[in-house]
């Protein structure tokens, strides 16, 4: 098979997944928008700024949309993300992100692949094996493995995952890796309605573990449940250890992305 192209994989990705608020959303979810950007609030707090690009927007009046996003989430007193590409114009937006309170996370990278390229035989180790999960329980066990590789909380994934799956079923599922009743790997698939793409969420796998193909197995396995639905593509926002995993699988790299948060200023 002949090397994705690139520069169509990312036209194709702002086309089809940037902008867009998922629907049917989780209950008490909201969406606002403003210009031409999207503003997802929670329910249970924070929320999270979106677009496919601004419009030509720059200087006192791309400043003034950043303000309103901040003055909206400081009357609420929660902390949001506004989720910057590399590729968003106009170029000193981080710059002026950072401005206006904004502190950047860690980068990852957008890698994109067929569907066709990684779908196949999934392989595990001797011991490990791998099921689909729906209920609460098994979502409180990954997200309990999740706090123990990241050091921090991650019960937000609980309700977040169980209202997903209770809004849209179809279109979220859930795969667990397991050794004598130990959740090794969780990793989950959004089946993006009205667009050629599946992404790939999670993926952490305990340190013990590692370098065992058990990350691997997991990206093959809803690499095939994607291929069964006629999806296209795959995309995996990428962290620095899962992307040359990715990338030797066939995932070809088409820009980054960086969280960049505000928070409430402190007392």
């Amino acid at each position: 098979m002949s090397e994705p192209d690139a520069a169509a994989l990312l036209a194709a990705f702002d086309l089809q997944l940037r902008g867009e608020a998922p629907d049917p959303l989780p209950a008490g979810v909201g969406v606002e928008r403003d210009g031409p950007l999207m503003r997802i609030l929670y329910p249970k707090g924070g929320g999270f700024i979106e677009y496919r690009d601004l419009g030509g927007l720059e200087g006192a009046d791309l400043d003034e949309l950043i303000a309103r996003q901040v003055r909206v989430f400081a009357e609420r007193g929660e902390e949001f993300e506004w989720k910057l590409h590399a590729h968003d114009r106009p170029a000193d937006l981080a710059d002026r992100l950072l401005e206006a309170g904004f502190v950047p996370e860690e980068l990852e990278t957008v890698v994109i692949a067929p569907v066709a390229e990684v779908a196949g035989e999934v392989r595990l180790p001797d011991g490990v094996s791998l099921r689909e999960v729906t209920g609460r329980v098994d979502l409180e066990r990954i997200a309990a493995m999740e706090q123990a590789i990241w050091q921090d909380d991650r019960s937000w994934l609980i309700d977040n995952l169980e209202a997903e799956q209770a809004v849209d079923p179809d279109a979220l599922t859930i795969a667990v890796a397991e050794a004598d009743g130990l959740v090794l790997c969780a990793g989950w698939v959004r089946f993006v309605r009205r667009t050629e793409f599946a992404t790939l969420w999670g993926g952490g796998t305990l340190p013990a573990w590692r370098g065992r193909g058990i990350y691997r197995a997991l990206v093959a396995y809803r690499a095939n449940l994607a291929a069964e639905r006629g999806f296209r593509y795959l995309q995996v926002d990428a962290s620095d250890d899962s992307r040359p995993i990715l990338e030797r699988l066939g995932f070809v790299a088409v820009t980054t992305t960086t969280p960049y948060i505000w928070s409430p200023p402190t007392a």
